[in-house]
């Protein structure tokens, strides 16, 4: 297999990996169509070699937002800025530096794969045939490349356009839902890809996904956009050093359970989570005291387990306890 830095090559920029780069600035993005509100005041910034987690309900206006991003949709509202400069109308060359999947993959479906990308390649006005090879074998397409694109998967198809968005070597890839359609060994691939190409040669990576656990692995940062306005923009790192642990407390009886916990042993840091399930996070009671008192109250306990906030705890949270209401 070849390597890495025979694909992606050197990307050549004024300063190096280890410096912190805005290659992308949004400020107070905005877009109106047909008198419908589709994003409002929309600011972010992504660096060079970061993965940003960019979440959302379907419909809360991430597709959109990177529409403007890629100059798919224009008279925008606000301003984008792309490696340091803001994007001009008609202005191509910092486009160039990019690549993207937006939306579903569309193809030549009668061509080959690799005609496909060398189609590619000539509008943009990159011309280096190795490349083509050498990005369809980083995606796991290597022996397909003669092969009709209508003959593909799904799964094929959305390696296919991984391929197409990084043969060009760009600076910043925009990805909406890479991992559709994706088996759970190509999501595993599909996760080291991104983590190497943003962490050995500085690609700022913008992606969307629904699947919260997978951005939770890579993402340096994650960006949660509600009804069309970032409500939220924080690092992982900073997620994790306020997560909070809490035992979960599975039962039938979770009004019951609350109650008593309450009234025997004064906890009062506790949350009903579902119909089933409490979280208590005062931890300084014992489990086996909870289970206990649960137990001589005549309250069923089906299970008590120790667990911390994962991401998406945190987005389901700031959706709904924050009082972001769908």
């Amino acid at each position: 297999m070849k390597s890495l830095a025979s694909i992606i090559g050197n990307i050549n920029t004024r300063e190096g990996i280890g410096n912190v780069i805005a290659v992308l600035r949004t400020y107070r993005l905005g877009k109106t169509i047909g008198g419908k509100r589709l994003v409002s005041d929309v600011n972010m910034t992504l660096r060079k070699g970061e993965i940003y987690g960019f979440l959302g309900q379907n419909g809360a206006g991430k597709t959109t937002v990177m529409k403007m991003i890629a100059d798919i949709l224009r008279q925008i509202e606000g301003e984008i800025e792309l490696f340091g400069k803001p994007l001009q109308a008609g202005d191509v060359e910092p486009l160039k530096r990019m690549g993207s999947i937006i939306e579903y993959p569309i193809f030549y479906e009668k061509l080959t794969a690799l005609e496909n990308l060398e189609l590619h390649c000539e509008y943009m006005g990159y011309y280096n045939r190795k490349a083509i090879g050498e990005a369809l074998e980083m995606v796991g397409l290597t022996g397909a490349g003669n092969k009709p694109v209508k003959e593909f998967s799904l799964g094929m198809k959305q390696r296919l356009g991984i391929a197409r968005s990084i043969v060009t070597k760009p600076e910043l890839l925009l990805l909406d839902e890479p991992i559709n359609g994706l088996d759970p060994g190509g999501i595993r691939d599909m996760r080291n890809l991104l983590t190497m190409l943003s962490k050995e040669f500085g690609i700022a990576i913008l992606v969307s996904s629904q699947i919260l656990g997978e951005i939770e692995h890579i993402a340096d940062t994650v960006g949660v956009i509600h009804q069309g306005r970032l409500v939220k923009e924080v690092s992982m790192e900073e997620l994790r050093r306020t997560r909070h642990d809490y035992v979960e407390i599975a039962t039938r009886e979770v009004e019951k359970a609350a109650y008593v916990l309450t009234e025997r042993l004064n906890v009062t840091n506790l949350k009903v989570a579902g119909e089933h399930a409490i979280r208590v996070y005062d931890l300084t009671v014992p489990q086996s005291e909870l289970v206990k008192t649960l137990s001589l109250s005549d309250v069923p306990v089906d299970s008590v387990v120790r667990k911390q906030h994962s991401l998406e705890d945190y987005f389901f949270n700031l959706l709904n306890g924050g009082g972001l209401h769908a």
